[in-house]
């Protein structure tokens, strides 16, 4: 699985240097522009759900195949697409193919893994996530520069298809035979029955609000509002700003196995709270940083508590799955969070608009904050771990 989802993030991440560039060859404005990064979200989102129930029927790795065939159809789409409309419909298939591979790998990590371990085991699989993909643009970017615009779209059709031949040849299907069989004589319970009974865990539903909160953060107020204020107050440049982040990113990496082994040995909520209250914090640290050596401060915070508060939602959700709904439990998780995914930059781009930058990040840390509290408060704990 994380051969898997290196190879389908290096391909997302190979095209991001050219997407701008490439969105704005057919004469359309800036907010357009955004939109062709904002679909992508959206079809994720619209993977999600769908992607818990074919992992269901069909299982697992006929699903993750599909997802890589999905992926690789919509950017080979992307590559020739003749204007504007038409690309942002073939990333909209790219998103959903995306959406695929990233719910269902999920539900693999939930099926194979047992809670003493589990952690530990989802902190390799989103450590691996996050380093392909940052890692992406840097060969996308020479591609770009050597063969065109078009070539990175290209090389993530590859990406895609190897992804499915990986899942095909390479990944053991690991659905509950049992829970297949009922399915097939008609004892399951329907989809919407699942998702009601879902909604009923306080704890579950809760975690899907931290999910949706952190990406929210992420897209709208790190990768959106954060290098605007950075600009605007501290007059840093694009490569300052590029370079804080960064360094944000890659201790936040060094820090995800780490974060994973507190998850096994304090408990979930150990570990959830505290992370999701302290992006918060890092938050407001670049609304007051007064120099460039607090604007990495914040970045760093944000880095660590953001990669340890990404992954340990992820755990306590899997725990909550009832028996023979890992399936529907991670496909509702995945869409809480691609909800913030695609509404993070919409709600905090207008909340600067009007109000002003400063306003947008207050606004992101006060969710966090919020969603770190309420879960404190009133989740119940799935794990205990070794140290109670």
């Amino acid at each position: 699985m994380c051969v898997l989802v290196a190879i389908n993030q290096l391909g997302f991440g190979g095209v991001m240097p050219a997407l701008p560039l490439y969105a704005k060859s057919f004469g359309v404005s800036v907010s357009a522009i955004g939109m062709a990064v904002g679909i992508y979200g959206l079809g994720r989102l619209t993977g999600a759900v769908p992607g818990g129930w074919l992992a269901d029927w069909l299982g697992r790795r006929p699903t993750l195949a599909i997802g890589g065939l999905v992926t690789a159809a919509g950017n080979l789409w992307c590559a020739y697409a003749t204007s504007y409309p038409e690309f942002i419909l073939a990333r909209l298939v790219a998103g959903t193919g995306a959406g695929l591979i990233v719910t269902t790998g999920q539900i693999v990590l939930a099926d194979i893994t047992t809670p003493a371990r589990r952690g530990r085991m989802v902190a390799i699989y989103q450590g691996t996530f996050i380093f392909a993909a940052g890692v992406g643009p840097y060969p996308g970017g020479l591609l770009s520069e050597a063969y065109g615009l078009t070539a990175p779209f290209l090389a993530y059709t590859i990406a895609g298809l190897g992804a499915g031949a990986v899942a095909m040849l390479a990944v053991g299907e690991t659905r509950d035979p049992n829970h297949a069989a009922a399915r097939r004589g008609g004892k399951a319970v329907s989809t919407l029955s699942q998702m009601r009974k879902l909604s009923g865990q306080t704890g579950f539903m809760l975690a899907c609000l931290v999910s949706l909160a952190n990406a929210a953060a992420r897209t709208g107020g790190l990768f959106s509002v954060v290098p605007l204020l950075g600009s605007m107050r501290l007059g840093l440049g694009v490569s300052e700003i590029g370079f804080a982040l960064a360094i944000g990113t890659t201790v936040g990496l060094l820090a995800a196995y780490p974060g994973g082994m507190l998850t096994d040995y304090f408990g979930r909520k150990a570990v959830i709270a505290p992370s999701t209250v302290i992006s918060g914090v890092s938050m407001l640290l670049f609304c007051v940083a007064p120099d460039y050596r607090w604007f990495v401060a914040a970045s760093i915070a944000w880095g660590i508590a953001g990669s340890i508060g990404g992954s340990a939602p992820s755990v306590y959700a899997a725990d909550s799955a009832p028996p023979g709904l890992n399936a529907a439990t991670v496909g509702m998780f995945r869409m809480a969070g691609d909800i913030g995914y695609v509404a993070g930059p919409l709600a905090l781009g207008l909340i600067s608009d009007w109000f002003g930058a400063v306003a947008a990040l207050v606004t992101a840390a006060g969710l966090l904050v919020v969603a770190g509290g309420l879960f404190a408060a009133f989740a119940p704990e799935t794990y205990r771990g070794r140290a109670t």
